[in-house]
């Protein structure tokens, strides 16, 4: 497996592998699937040069991918602080593709001149958590029973890593 920045050849794949999650429920708040175009506009959104996207890929094509967001991006102090998002295909969950992307994300992060990263996800995935206990983030915070899926309440978690 390999890890690259992420092309614009790449949305449909990484749009897909984020509304496997979708389906899934509770690995993201987004309860409708996420088109095209709402794709586009957030790989826009994500300069190569300051918030990358990038894809791991093996011979059959991508199956993952993570990305360094803005947290507050508004917010002049919070400018070394980036929210981490990953997601992997369905097929191949739990063969370490998430574990590698992470990996990458917390090694190229000082180099994008971030200090801090945070990842903000539901109680309710399991998974997630325990990749990032894996890779010593912690719970900073949480907003308890704010989330509504098919009308099961989740809480609303923070872990973050000071790097």
């Amino acid at each position: 497996m390999k890890i690259s920045l992420a092309r614009k050849e790449d949305l449909p794949i990484i749009n897909e592998i984020y509304n496997q999650a979708v389906r899934q429920q509770f690995c993201t708040a987004h309860l409708e699937s996420v088109d095209m175009k709402e794709r586009e506009l957030w790989f826009l959104s994500h300069d190569p040069y300051h918030f990358p996207v990038f894809v791991a890929f093996d011979e059959k094509g991508v199956v993952g991918w993570v990305s360094l967001g803005p947290y507050r991006e508004d917010r002049q102090a919070l400018a070394h602080v980036a929210e981490v998002s990953y997601y992997v295909d369905e097929k191949v969950r739990g063969l370490g593709v998430g574990s590698s992307l992470l990996d990458h994300a917390l090694n190229i992060a000082p180099g994008f001149g971030f200090s801090v990263l945070i990842a903000i996800l539901l109680n309710k995935n399991p998974a997630s958590i325990a990749l990032l206990l894996k890779y010593g983030f912690e719970e900073w915070g949480r907003m308890p029973e704010i989330a509504r899926i098919d009308e099961q309440l989740a809480d609303h978690l923070y872990f973050g890593k000071k790097l």
